[in-house]
């Protein structure tokens, strides 16, 4: 008999934890895991699929508000936040069980509370039972980053948002991420007031310069009120529930909501890395190797935790292969090199590879290709918005080294583009390939 309970536990049910899990089951190994709050993780439960769906809705409001150009007529509209609110928390339960489904199958035993770890090979439940593992896997992402300011505990962080009772007539996003441009831009469309506070000037600082201007553009365009350079000094409720943000200038700014979207920390508090020898990096984050381990040979690290790429696709890429690594004989890493990401902002914006910015840094001299357009599509809108595409390559043999674009449908086409940055192919290699026409992807075998 093993003198260890099971073979691997993992604390943490979101993506990367659940991936692991269960190709860890499938090569034979006894699995237990462990989640406080809801199987799934931020990505399912309070984050990427949720907000996608918000982002489908909001489209849709886009769409309705020039039916007329469609041919169509219609009536008296409204729109119901409840409505949509309620939809989209059934859909994340339905996902929730196929996540539960997907342990029990591959007979993972799940238990639904809290775990940490006291020892190099063992945990403790909230419930006080005490377990051995040979191994242990640490899985527990991120949470948002509250700042400390008179009256944060007014504020939502974009795990409340999700829960609103009401749409908000006024909000307030105070970031300049991702996830502060996507819930701006869906407010923005389903009707609420909304303002964008940024300490800097710079929003989206990992995507192509060019790309987030025309993205800025098009958004204040659309109403969205930017105020840069600006933090939140406090917030107080008013008597009528509303809450007034003081800036800092003269003006203080009245609203319904204030989003704080200000960066992600690594969900590593009170987990009892300590009882293990494992020191945490300067954010909390837990450091691991190329395989994932960390400075305990038997425990591991994988996802939003480690705080090495902070996207999903990641998180599941380096949970399947340490299950390989460890359990499958089979040793694999996982490659960060020209992972495509998008923000799902009105119009969406994506890209792949070095920036054009990062490449002159890196390459000196390099050529860059662009369209600017209108796509088909926005004939429709009385807003008269462009697309932008963008290929940076080396000088000399053209090889792509990023790819760039924002417009309609831009995250869709970019997860095809990146294969082709991804090989390493050369300029010509879409030079040679016929357009795909009438079709905004077209644009990219154009390029000039």
């Amino acid at each position: 008999m093993s003198e260890y309970e099971y073979d691997l536990f993992t604390i943490g049910a979101g993506s990367g934890g659940v991936r692991a899990s269960r190709i860890a089951a499938a090569h034979g190994a006894k699995v237990a895991i462990a989640e406080e709050y809801r199987l799934g993780g931020t990505c399912v439960i309070r984050g990427c699929v949720p907000k996608k769906m918000l982002v489908y809705a909001s489209m849709f409001a886009d769409d309705l508000s020039h039916p007329e150009n469609y041919g169509w007529t219609i009536g008296e509209k409204s729109f119901d936040w409840p409505t949509l609110r309620d939809f989209v928390q059934k859909d994340v339960t339905r996902l929730e069980g196929l996540y539960g489904n997907t342990l029990e199958s591959h007979e993972v035993d799940t238990f639904s509370e809290r775990a940490v770890v006291t020892g190099p090979n063992s945990v403790k439940l909230a419930s006080g039972r005490e377990i051995t593992a040979r191994n242990i896997l640490i899985a527990t992402g991120g949470r948002p980053h509250m700042p400390d300011f008179p009256g944060a505990e007014h504020c939502l962080s974009s795990n409340e948002i999700f829960h609103v009772e009401d749409k908000p007539k006024c909000l307030m996003v105070a970031g300049g991420g991702y996830i502060a441009m996507e819930f701006a831009a869906i407010f923005n469309a389903l009707g609420s007031e909304v303002t964008v506070v940024n300490r800097t000037d710079r929003i989206l600082r990992a995507y192509d310069e060019q790309i987030v201007d025309r993205m800025l553009h098009i958004a204040m365009g659309r109403g969205i009120d930017f105020r840069m350079h600006s933090l939140i000094e406090s917030v107080e409720k008013l008597d009528d529930g509303r809450l007034e943000v003081d800036l800092g200038d003269a003006n203080k700014v009245t609203v319904d909501q204030v989003l704080i979207a200000a960066g992600r920390t690594p969900n590593t508090e009170g987990l009892g890395l300590d009882n293990a020898g494992i020191e945490l990096g300067k954010k909390g984050e837990i450091p691991v190797d190329e395989y994932n381990r960390t400075s305990c040979p038997s425990i591991y690290a994988v996802g939003d935790v480690t705080d090495r790429v902070a996207l999903t696709p990641v998180a599941i890429r380096e949970g399947h292969a340490f299950a390989d690594t460890v359990f499958g004989d089979n040793p694999r890493t996982v490659n960060y090199d020209a992972i495509p990401s998008a923000v799902f902002s009105q119009p969406p914006l994506a890209g792949v590879g070095l920036t054009e910015t990062e490449a002159r840094k890196q390459y000196g001299n390099v050529k860059v290709y662009s369209s600017d357009f209108r796509p088909m599509k926005n004939i429709f809108n009385p807003h008269a918005e462009r697309g932008l595409y963008k290929m940076v390559v080396e000088e000399v043999s053209e090889k792509i080294l990023g790819i760039h674009m924002i417009g309609p449908e831009s995250p869709e086409i970019m997860q095809v583009a990146a294969v082709a940055v991804k090989a390493g192919l050369t300029k010509q290699a879409f030079d040679d390939t016929i357009a795909l026409h009438p079709s905004m992807a077209e644009e990219l075998v154009l390029l000039k």
